[in-house]
């Protein structure tokens, strides 16, 4: 597959061993400073840029390297592999379906005559590897979210045409969502995208999770509980892949004068977080009944409508809290004008007067996270949380306030 990311960067080694040839994408560093002579396994002590970080288990060595503000990750494999995977990753990208940024691959000799190839990828900012749901404290609530979140990127990927073929949690990365999580892929080098799966297709992926679940989770709890609680996840996972497939992938059957239901199951499926992009009316041959089937598209509904509206990338879920405060404001606009506001108009109102100044408020934490939108909803979750306790809404300035003193206590 041609590289549709644009113009790539190349360089050309002349020595018998080192780098022989890199091509990454602009905006990159050149990565000419690393230690290309070396096996990535001989990397550490011989590499300034080298990072310690959290990851699942790999069949390949991975290292990490530090060009601030970025760090990236370098995948070593046999030759030619490396190219493989950095197309379906830049696929994956193209189709705006959450996984890691492809940044560059390479093609080396080590001093040993062994020639590899290595993937470049952005790491994932702000992002979290399942050990570290499981084994840090305060993430608990986070573990049982980690099933829908896997669950649901299957249901994004197979929709897309995407076959994972090695579905994990080492093989994946997630990051907080409004108090939910979102799931990334990491690892597509035996993935494969051929349009429209078929159900033996959709069926082996899950088959390969459920396994590749069962044998992750033995490490993380005692050996007597292992085998039952992995088999307990993936079955789990399953389930819940299985309940939101079908609720998208339904057909239903009206009546031609019914068509107020396509219009309640377009939004149905919005609240989910998915687009709708064609509905498909077709004759039953029983008078005037009509089958409807919903083509969906992606899982960005809520993101893309923020986007649209602010200008605020988010994920899916923080999206969706925040187009319910929008729609509160325009809710209470429209009552005070006597009329239908705008949903751009109530957008102006919510960013003028609460978005904004909530993050000047937030400033030194803004400083510190590239997820400020992680960092909004977690104000509105505290909000909630204290007009549960007291039984009553507290209002957005004192649950800020309270935010505030509790994050530098």
């Amino acid at each position: 597959m041609a590289d549709t990311t644009g113009p790539t960067a190349g360089a050309e080694s002349r020595g018998t061993h080192g780098l022989l040839a890199s091509h990454t994408r602009p905006g990159h560093p050149d990565f000419l400073d690393l230690p290309w002579h070396l096996p990535l396994v001989a990397w550490p002590g011989n590499c300034p840029r080298i990072v310690q970080l959290e990851r699942g288990v790999s069949r390949h060595e991975v290292v990490f390297v530090s060009y601030a503000p970025a760090i990236y990750a370098l995948k070593e494999m046999p030759a030619g592999a490396a190219e493989r995977e950095f197309d379906l990753l830049a696929e994956l990208e193209k189709r705006r379906l959450p996984a890691v940024i492809p940044v560059g691959r390479a093609r080396t000799r080590t001093t040993a005559g062994e020639e590899l190839s290595v993937l470049i990828t952005r790491f994932l900012d702000n992002s979290l590897p399942y050990r570290t749901l499981f084994h840090a404290a305060g993430l608990e609530v986070y573990r049982e979210r980690l099933l829908d979140a896997v669950a649901g990127l299957l249901v994004r990927l197979h929709l897309a045409g995407f076959y994972w073929g090695d579905c994990s949690l080492s093989n994946t990365l997630f990051r907080r969502d409004a108090g939910e999580l979102r799931a990334y892929v990491v690892d597509a080098e035996t993935s494969a995208c051929n349009g429209a799966l078929t159900d033996a297709q959709r069926h082996q992926d899950l088959l390969i999770m459920q396994e590749n679940l069962a044998g992750e989770l033995a490490d993380l709890v005692a050996p007597e509980a292992a085998e039952p609680i992995g088999a307990e996840t993936g079955r789990q996972v399953r389930e819940r892949y299985t309940r939101l497939w079908e609720e998208i992938s339904r057909a239903e059957t009206l009546t031609t004068d019914e068509s107020y239901r396509i219009h309640e199951r377009i939004r149905a499926l919005n609240a989910l977080g998915f687009s709708v992009g064609e509905v498909e009316l077709v004759a039953t041959g029983e008078r005037n009944r009509l089958r409807m089937r919903t083509i969906v598209t992606d899982r960005d509904y809520h993101r893309q409508q923020l986007h649209t509206l602010t200008g605020i990338v988010a994920g899916d879920r923080q999206a969706q809290r925040m187009l319910d405060e929008i729609n509160e404001i325009r809710a209470m606009l429209s009552l005070d004008q006597l009329g239908d506001v705008p949903a751009s108009v109530a957008a102006y109102a919510w960013m003028r007067e609460r978005y904004e100044p909530v993050l000047c408020r937030l400033a030194p934490l803004v400083a510190a996270t590239s997820d400020v939108p992680e960092l909004y909803c977690q104000v509105l979750e505290h909000k909630w949380y204290l007009s549960e306790r007291e039984q009553h809404d507290v209002g957005l300035e004192r649950a800020l306030e309270d935010y505030l003193a509790h994050a530098h206590a």
